[in-house]
C-alpha cells in the first residue's frame, strides 16, 4: 500500500513515523542552532551566521571568497550576503580586496581581529558541540550518526539551485 494512502486524518498525519522523525530532527537542530548560537553571541559577541562565514572565509585560500561564492556557502541571496558582510567590514572581521582576476570584482577576506574571533569562537562552539550535540548520543553510534548527517547535507544541498 502507497505511504500517502495510509494517512487519512490530521491525527495519523502527526503521528506518521517519518514526519515525526523529519519533526525531531528540525527540532534539534533548531534548539541546538539556539542554545550553541546563543553561546556564541554572550561569549564572543557574534552570531552563528557571522561564525559561519568567518570558517568559509577560514577555508578558502588567498586571495579571497567573492560575494557570489559567500552567499552560495551560506544559502544566502548576494544582497544579503553583501548586508551580513558589510556588518562584518564595520566590525573590523573581514576586507574587500580587488580580485587578481577581475577588476571590477572585490574580494572577501579574515582580518587578523576575523582571524582571532573565528579562533576564539571555534574553541567555545567546539566545547558546546561536545556538551550538546556528541556526549548525549550512544559513544558507539557518533561516527555513523555524522556519517549519516554529511550524507543527507550534501544530498541537500546537490538539489538545492547554484547562484548565477
Amino acid at each position: 500500500m502507497d505511504e500517502e494512502a495510509e494517512i487519512r486524518t490530521a491525527k495519523e498525519a502527526a503521528d506518521h513515523e517519518l514526519i515525526l522523525a523529519f519533526g525531531r530532527l528540525q527540532g534539534a537542530a533548531n534548539r541546538l542552532e539556539y542554545i550553541l548560537g546563543r553561546a556564541l553571541e554572550v561569549e564572543c559577541g557574534i552570531s552563528h551566521l557571522v561564525f559561519e562565514v568567518l570558517l568559509i572565509l577560514g577555508r578558502a585560500s588567498e586571495p579571497g571568497l567573492s560575494m557570489r561564492a559567500v552567499a552560495q556557502e551560506q544559502v544566502l541571496t548576494t544582497g544579503g550576503a553583501t548586508r551580513l558582510v558589510d556588518r562584518m567590514e564595520t566590525a573590523g572581521l573581514v576586507t574587500r580586496v580587488e580580485s587578481p582576476d577581475d577588476r571590477r570584482g572585490k574580494l572577501v577576506r579574515l582580518t587578523l581581529l576575523g582571524e582571532e574571533t573565528a579562533v576564539r569562537a571555534a574553541r567555545v562552539h567546539l566545547e558546546n558541540i561536545k556538551r550538546y550535540f556528541v556526549e548525549p548520543l550512544p559513544a558507539a553510534d557518533r561516527e555513523r550518526f555524522a556519517e549519516d548527517l554529511r550524507i543527507l547535507s550534501h544530498t541537500a544541498r546537490d538539489v538545492l539551485p547554484r547562484l548565477p
